[in-house]
């Protein structure tokens, strides 16, 4: 087995061809031929999850150079391909009856930044450039819905468009959802108007009380969202963000959590 077939199987491949855009036509001919897009794919997620500059891409394993790799990738992000192949593997999962709405977690983590788009001081790591990165994950920890701030943005403004950015899921039996039956959140999250947005939803929330609970028992539930952060971890591009665009570190975030989601399919 190649590289290619081993950064991206046959089953993956199937799925990112059901989102991907046709390659624009040539009605004049001429140019330079087109790499694969299996072979440009498998080189996004090298880049991915070895954490190399597109320079350093090592174009004899591939094909495609560091530059065409990353001019298709800008290409894919403004389709939004990540999402919607994120949101496919989470159908198969759905379809399967692997994905447990009975209870989700939001958390958030911290890394540092170039200057750019979504970024902000971070008052966790002496003001200097960072951004954030918002996850809500299942029951069993396989993320439902991704987005990115800078760091200098307080958690409890991110849970709505967190919420609302869960796509509407298959579902073993009826219709699709997107709904998950209860929330559970840190003390960030301690508000009255996020508690009487979540009830709004029909949402059960668990969001931890600011001097009332204690700090030591919210692992009983978030550790699940922990450990997907340290899942994300194996995307070594989201160590540290060098994009200045924000979209493209949300593609980042988009690759790890379908490679995320992805393993799980085939266990």
């Amino acid at each position: 087995m190649g590289i290619v077939e081993r950064l991206v199987p046959d089953e993956l491949w199937a799925l990112f061809q059901r989102v991907v855009p046709e390659a624009p036509s040539r009605p004049q001919g001429g140019g330079r031929r087109r790499h694969g897009d299996r072979e440009v794919l498998a080189a996004i997620v090298f880049v991915a999850t070895s954490g190399c500059t597109w320079q350093q891409l090592p174009s004899a394993s591939f094909g495609p150079s560091g530059a065409t790799a990353h001019r298709r990738f800008t290409e894919w992000s403004k389709a939004r391909v990540w999402a919607k192949l994120h949101r496919l593997v989470l159908d198969e999962l759905g379809a399967r009856g692997e994905l447990d709405w009975s209870c989700c977690v939001i958390d958030s983590v911290n890394m540092r930044a170039l200057k750019g788009d979504l970024t902000g001081p971070n008052p966790v790591d002496r003001g200097k450039c960072g951004s954030k990165i918002h996850l809500i994950t299942e029951r069993t920890g396989l993320p439902l819905s991704v987005g990115i701030s800078g760091a200098n943005m307080h958690d409890s403004q991110g849970l709505e468009p967190l919420v609302r950015g869960i796509p509407p899921i298959r579902s073993r039996r009826g219709p699709r959802r997107r709904r998950p039956g209860k929330l559970h959140g840190d003390k960030g999250y301690d508000y009255r108007h996020l508690r009487q947005w979540l009830r709004s939803r029909s949402i059960t929330h668990r969001l931890a009380r600011r001097g009332i609970e204690s700090s030591t028992h919210l692992g009983r539930h978030r550790w699940v969202v922990k450990r997907s952060v340290a899942w994300l971890a194996d995307c070594r591009r989201l160590h540290r963000r060098y994009e200045r665009k924000a979209e493209h570190f949300l593609a980042f975030a988009a690759i790890a959590c379908t490679l995320i989601c992805y393993r799980r399919l085939t266990k």
